[in-house]
């Protein structure tokens, strides 16, 4: 797994690289080795912030923790992978070959917690939506106005359809389709 560094206000030190390398080796059985994690550390007053997305075979897995201290905010992020790599577990096992290195990294996060493993999705809800071509902008006034965290609408500059969501930092982002 290819592993890149991103440091905000902080310089990062070896030995907090090589711990992020040793938790993330738990993961080298699960993805390939053309796997890339994108490591970034933020630092402001008493908060420290860290941040990992891994990216493998169109999948990717995010997780982001702020804590007083930097390796407390490593640990959680290393948490929260597991936890979802744990709930999406059936989805991995197709894709490696050996489906018991999985049940070794998932184990001791079920021995901390009772949780019913999730094989299926359940659809509690359908609904259609009219989408018209519009400007980011009136997208983002339109989510806020129908006090949503995301809206889906067709970008009238590109004329493709687009999402605007809102971000855990009160800022905004735009996903568009990709081919």
């Amino acid at each position: 797994m290819k592993i890149t560094y991103t440091a905000r206000k902080v310089n990062l030190r070896d030995n907090f690289k090589e711990r992020v390398e040793k938790k993330l080796a738990k993961f080298k059985k699960i993805f390939s080795d053309d796997a890339e994690a994108h490591v970034v550390v933020t630092v402001e007053k008493n908060r420290q912030t860290v941040e990992i997305t891994v990216r493998d075979n169109r999948m990717v897995y995010r997780a982001e923790s702020t804590q007083p201290e930097m390796n407390d905010a490593l640990d959680r992020v290393i948490d929260i992978l597991t936890r979802q790599i744990r709930k999406n577990k059936t989805r991995l096992e197709k894709r490696i070959k050996t489906g018991g290195s999985l049940d070794d990294l998932t184990s001791d996060l079920a021995a901390k917690e009772d949780v019913v493993p999730e094989d299926e999705y359940q659809v509690v809800r359908k609904k259609q939506v009219l989408i018209k071509p519009i400007s980011v902008d009136e997208a983002i006034l339109e989510m806020n106005m129908v006090n949503h965290d995301f809206f889906m609408f067709i970008n009238a500059e590109t004329d493709e359809i687009n999402v605007v969501y809102k971000r855990q930092d009160g800022n905004y982002g735009v996903l568009e389709p990709s081919r």
